[in-house]
């Protein structure tokens, strides 16, 4: 008699069964609850620089291209226009002060030197004649005051003894009267002639006074002429290098253009141009070294020019010591300027991610080195080396610090 056997709930096929949806229910769970969900992407390692971050003392400082130039140059402006008829200095040549560089012509100049000096030699004989002129009225005047005197005279004598006589009956009334009034009016006479003298005296005096001052003009007026007139021949006013001379024989050059420009030997400054972004903290005294001949070389900041063209401004700087040996105009170099003190602080090198991420966030290397993660940090100050790390990474930690133009917005990078 055949036995009924049980039929088995769990058997094979169904402990398969039930595996199966366990673990697609396991791995659904997964997905949904404990699967990184970031954005990845795939990048070559060796394409990319990955920097360490690390503790260090922080130096604060900049870079800039510093150019050689004189201390001081001369610029060699024409005071007056003309032509040139003679170069005797070309450009590269030292000079000494009052060497002759050109030599220039312009008629119109010399026409009016003469017409100024013409006028002059004329008011010269003018008040030669007018003083010889005065001097004869003069003595006629003394003449006439003489024989006024001398008439006034008799008139007065006639007049005392006709005064004495009448008297006696001598002489008439009309008589006496008629000496009397002679006198009389011949005192008058004489206090007219007197006055007028006198007039004539301070006007003649006033016409000399006027000639004078307008002689002593004109003087003047030939001595700027003739002044004017030896600007024509271009001297050197200053000893030093001629450095350049932008003008040939037969070229006409006008009043206040620049011919060229000496430069001063005794001494050499640095011209710089800085990026505008410092501009507040950039000043006349700030220190700085300068490399040359594989020498360090202290300099200073002597003048800042605050106007900025292309998001730049100028500065010069000179020599704390002596100008370096065998320094020549036009030379360039690296110049370190010191904006503050060392201080400790984490340091993250300079690459191209700030440029993509403004210094916001970066990918951080993991320490399995399989891949970086994206993770935002506040950075500090700059210098051409190094920022200053003030939040978001530790010593120690690796940060990829080439750009990130071609990871777009991937928060994993795979390596």
């Amino acid at each position: 008699m055949d036995k009924i056997i049980p039929k088995k709930f769990w058997t094979k096929q169904r402990i398969i069964l039930v595996a199966i949806g366990t673990f697609l229910v396991a791995f659904i769970a997964y997905l949904l609850f404990f699967s990184d969900k970031r954005s990845k992407l795939n990048v070559d390692a060796e394409k990319i620089t990955i920097s360490e971050v690390k503790e260090g003392n922080f130096d604060e400082f900049i870079i800039v291209q510093g150019a050689v130039q004189p201390l001081k140059t001369i610029r060699l402006d024409a005071i007056v226009g003309g032509y040139v008829t003679e170069k005797l200095v070309e450009g590269g040549n030292k000079v000494n002060k009052g060497d002759i560089i050109l030599r220039l012509e312009n008629q119109s100049l010399k026409l009016n030197f003469l017409q100024s000096e013409t006028e002059a030699n004329r008011l010269v004989n003018d008040l030669q004649n007018t003083r010889q002129r005065l001097r004869v009225e003069k003595f006629t005047l003394r003449k006439n005051l003489s024989d006024l005197d001398y008439q006034m005279e008799q008139a007065k004598d006639l007049y005392e003894r006709n005064k004495k006589l009448i008297k006696d009956n001598v002489v008439s009334e009309v008589d006496f009267q008629k000496s009397k009034r002679d006198y009389e009016r011949y005192l008058k006479q004489r206090e007219i002639e007197i006055e007028s003298q006198k007039y004539q005296e301070e006007n003649s005096a006033m016409q000399i006074k006027q000639l004078e001052g307008t002689l002593q003009r004109t003087q003047k007026n030939v001595d700027l002429w003739r002044q004017t007139l030896e600007n024509l021949v271009v001297k050197a006013p200053v000893a030093g290098l001629l450095s350049s001379i932008d003008v040939e024989v037969g070229s006409n050059i006008n009043q206040g253009q620049n011919i060229g420009q000496i430069d001063d030997l005794d001494g050499f400054k640095l011209r710089a141009e800085i990026d505008e972004h410092y501009i507040s903290r950039i000043f006349a005294g700030l220190k700085g070294t300068f490399e040359f001949n594989g020498k360090s070389h202290e300099i200073e900041i002597l003048k800042v020019y605050p106007e900025v063209k292309n998001g730049r401004f100028a500065v010069d700087l000179i020599f704390s010591s002596k100008s370096p040996e065998g320094i020549r105009r036009g030379q360039s170099s690296p110049v370190r300027l010191e904006l503050g003190k060392a201080e400790k602080a984490v340091l993250l090198p300079v690459g191209g991610f700030f440029s993509d991420t403004g210094g916001n966030w970066v990918y951080v290397v993991e320490a399995s080195g399989k891949k970086a993660v994206k993770r935002s940090i506040t950075l500090g100050r700059k210098n051409p080396e190094y920022f200053e790390v003030l939040s978001g990474l530790k010593a120690g930690e690796k940060v990829i610090t080439s750009g990130y133009e071609n990871f777009g917005e991937k928060e994993v990078l795979v390596f």
